[in-house]
């Protein structure tokens, strides 16, 4: 009987520290939305491109097309004056020479905005935490990046860059309830 006692008490306490310390079993995502495997080569990709002699052959030869890169949006002359001119504090000569080209180009004029991550989420911590939903632990690590090209009869004009090199996220929910946080909203009926 006691050997019983002790083969229960032994698996017990490894089905403990199974669930509880196994975070391989929680879920993970990850999303890239660009042909780019770092900023750095978004943004050298971007920065080789030189105004006024770049053109659209050159920038599918660096991987820049909307048919090569996902999440590319093809900006209108109209689009493209909102984002320039519209409510801005800027006058014209602030502008830079390759925008006020593409502005008096009018229709010749067009734009295109690359957007470009790789971006993976990962649930990390306690399992048994996690699953009951007492508390969960989420990393979010990548980069974003955003590129605006100009171009007139499809020739570059503009380029310029922004984004975040380095995404890194830690969000903690705790739930002092555990799964029973979720019912009492679930009650309540608004009529």
């Amino acid at each position: 009987m006691n050997q019983r006692k002790l083969i229960n008490g032994i698996c017990l306490v490894s089905l403990v520290l199974l669930v509880s310390g196994c975070s391989s079993m929680l879920p993970r995502s990850r999303s890239e939305s660009s042909p780019f495997k770092s900023f750095d080569e978004a943004r050298h990709a971007i920065e080789g491109l030189v105004p006024m002699q770049s053109n659209v052959a050159t920038m599918t030869q660096l991987g820049i097309s909307p048919v090569q890169q996902p999440n590319t949006t093809i900006l209108t002359h109209d689009e493209i004056v909102r984002r320039f001119v519209s409510n801005s504090l800027l006058r014209r000569e602030d502008l830079d020479p390759g925008v006020l080209a593409c502005l008096d180009a009018r229709e010749a004029c067009r734009g295109w905005e690359v957007t470009a991550a790789r971006i993976q989420k990962e649930r990390t911590g306690n399992f048994l935490a996690d699953f009951t939903n007492f508390s969960r632990r989420t990393e979010t690590t990548g980069w974003h990046f955003n590129a605006l090209i100009l171009l007139i009869n499809g020739v570059v004009v503009y380029r310029g860059w922004s984004g975040q090199p380095r995404v890194n996220v830690i969000e903690v929910q705790t739930n002092p309830l555990g799964p029973l946080q979720d019912i009492g909203p679930a009650l309540v009926t608004t009529r």
